[in-house]
């Protein structure tokens, strides 16, 4: 079973362009390795990545065995709406990974110092 962790700005403001990292713990075996005994190490590694907001997809990623163990996922996003954030993961061995995150979005006009 893999989890992950989802990093955010602790304030996201209207129409400010804004980074997402995401890290998910998974072996990323390649199927080349070996282990201790000599025997080969099944390949799983995540197949498919995908990131939606309110339903919509933002991000998609297909990641190869290239990637290393524990991958970090880094994208950035234009703040336009709050809501249910989604990414769901599959791998190779058919397992269904999922973080889910509630974003919250400031309106424009709340970034501005009271009195100016």
């Amino acid at each position: 079973m893999t989890s992950a962790r989802l990093q955010v700005p602790p304030r996201i403001v209207q129409g400010d362009v804004f980074k997402l990292r995401l890290l998910v713990n998974h072996p990323m075996d390649s199927g080349f390795l070996r282990d201790i005994d000599g025997v080969l190490i099944q390949r799983n590694v995540i197949r498919h990545l995908l990131c939606t907001l309110n339903g919509r997809e933002v991000f998609r990623v297909e990641p190869t065995t290239g990637v290393a163990a524990n991958p970090l996922f880094e994208f950035y996003l234009r703040a336009t709406e709050s809501g249910d954030m989604l990414f769901r993961w599959v791998d190779d061995k058919a397992y269904i990974g999922e973080l889910r995150h509630t974003l919250v979005v400031e309106p424009a006009n709340a970034s501005k110092p009271a009195g100016n």
